[in-house]
């Protein structure tokens, strides 16, 4: 079921100037997402509608943690189905390059592509354990290569280019993906930490400003993963994905795809 939308969500991050009088003017910023009514609104996030701050986030975390888990090896086929070319079905999108690259192409060889966790599986210790190591909504089909120049780290701006991922960046301790991941990334990553709170089997995953994380469940830097929520709104490919998440294999949905305004809202 596609998510209706009234208002469409526009960031306005253009620098303006103007010169009068030997003056210039200052340069505009990004405006906070706008408000979005879905059709979850009256059922799925009933309970949430009209929260903010550790209220919104304990209610976002109630509703989306009933969820179905699946094994690490069904995330190959679940991954086939979710991040489907939609120019081309035989073929599946890579995050970080939007590379198509053939379904049948996934391992661990140059040239195939494997399973991302967007959110570090060393960060909070969870492997590919069923739970957040299986959660499809930061799991992502991605180049092998590219996947292991990754590896663990935080997100930030700049660095050097990163081969056979054109518009992606790196350093010694972060990773900037290219502009339409940017969203993308930022909204896997706070779902983590709205669903992952450390009142299960599994640490309490939360964000912060740190490029060093290393090992500890957190991962960094907020202000710039709210930043590339402004900035990259949902797309179409990410709208269709949670969608097929939510429908066909766990029921739960990412609330910051619905609700990009809510990124803001609680943090």
């Amino acid at each position: 079921m596609s998510v209706v939308r009234i208002g469409r969500w526009k960031v306005w991050a253009a620098a303006v100037a103007a010169t009068l009088v030997g003056i210039t003017l200052p340069a505009v910023t990004a405006t906070p997402a706008s408000a979005t009514t879905t059709a979850y609104d009256t059922t799925y996030y009933k309970n949430a509608i009209g929260k903010t701050g550790t209220s919104l986030k304990s209610s976002l975390h109630t509703i989306i943690s009933s969820q179905s888990k699946i094994s690490y090896d069904a995330v190959w086929n679940a991954l086939k189905v979710t991040d489907q070319d939609p120019n081309n079905t035989a073929n599946v999108v890579l995050l970080y390059s939007g590379i198509s690259r053939s379904k049948s192409l996934n391992g661990g060889d140059v040239g195939d592509w494997n399973r991302e966790h967007v959110w570090a599986q060393s960060h909070g210790s969870f492997g590919t354990s069923a739970g957040p190591g299986t959660d499809l909504h930061h799991l992502r089909a991605c180049d092998v290569q590219v996947n292991s120049i990754r590896g663990n780290k935080d997100w930030d701006f700049g660095g050097s280019a990163v081969s056979g991922a054109t518009g992606s960046y790196t350093d010694s301790n972060s990773f900037e993906p290219r502009n339409a991941d940017k969203g993308d990334v930022a909204r896997m990553i706070l779902y983590m930490a709205v669903r992952y709170e450390g009142d299960d089997a599994w640490a309490d995953l939360e964000p912060n400003e740190s490029t060093s994380n290393g090992s500890v469940p957190w991962h960094g830097r907020l202000s710039i993963l709210k930043q590339w929520n402004q900035q990259d709104p949902p797309s179409a490919f990410e709208e269709r994905r949670n969608d097929v998440i939510y429908g066909t294999y766990q029921g739960n949905r990412n609330p910051f795809i619905d609700h990009p305004e809510w990124v803001e809202a609680i943090w």
